[in-house]
């Protein structure tokens, strides 16, 4: 069952579910002393119907996120009359889905392996804005590359002329706390800038932790229920 802030949540309109975000993300920025123009936030709409995406859009979001391929396949083939919409692609990507995810997505942000790199490679003709993502944790098994791999695999990317690199991406470890794991990201995000200068944008910050994440230089936010709201059941 939801909890009283899951009901409190749902009570509120999407504009306001918004517009308290937004509120957030410029105190956030300006208690960090950077600019909120400068950061880029994207609705993760996972589970959510069209309808709602069209209303996010009415509202003035052009930055869509989705993680899963076969859903956000069917949301941009469906919203193609939203011709100025970025098509974020935040997820855990198989190779063997490189070729249709490159269909659509205008931002792929989960490069984290050599193989992914050929598989997009061989899928794009024109370039294809990339973030590669870390692993902040101990696990292997989790999505990322670990920081020991991740110098090569920017070699790669940079080596490669249909992706066009923009900086990392990382989701902050259970149990730790965030911005502690986020200090480290924009360590490693100076590790990559100074391989590519042009790449320093960093993919961080979710519903419970983007000011965290923008106290230590995130660009990219990836936020879902703060302002969509819960996430219906997937049927």
């Amino acid at each position: 069952m939801p909890n009283g802030d899951d009901q409190a949540l749902d009570q509120l309109s999407l504009a306001e579910r918004l517009a308290r975000v937004r509120a957030g993300i410029a105190d956030a920025a300006s208690t960090a002393g950077r600019a909120a123009s400068d950061i880029t936030t994207i609705v993760v709409t996972k589970f959510q119907p069209v309808p709602l995406l069209r209303e996010l859009y009415e509202l003035g979001v052009r930055d869509l996120g989705e993680n899963r391929h076969q859903e956000a396949s069917a949301k941009a083939q469906e919203l193609t009359d939203l011709d100025d919409v970025t098509w974020h692609f935040v997820g855990q990507l198989q190779s063997k889905k490189a070729r249709q995810v490159a269909g659509y997505a205008d931002v792929v942000h989960s490069i984290d392996r050599p193989a992914l790199v050929s598989a997009l490679s061989a899928a794009r003709e024109t370039p294809l804005d990339c973030f590669v993502q870390v692993n902040l944790t101990t696990d292997q098994a989790r999505g990322g590359v670990v920081p020991d791999e991740l110098d090569p695999l920017v070699e790669q990317v940079l080596a490669t002329p249909s992706l066009r690199l923009l900086g990392v991406m990382a989701v902050a470890p259970l149990g730790e706390e965030p911005r502690q794991a986020f200090a480290r990201l924009r360590s490693l995000s100076d590790r990559v800038v100074a391989l590519a200068p042009n790449a320093s944008r960093i993919s961080a910050g979710m519903s419970h932790d983007y000011r965290e994440a923008i106290a230590e230089g995130a660009t990219h936010l990836r936020i879902g229920t703060a302002i969509t709201g819960n996430r219906p059941s997937p049927g």
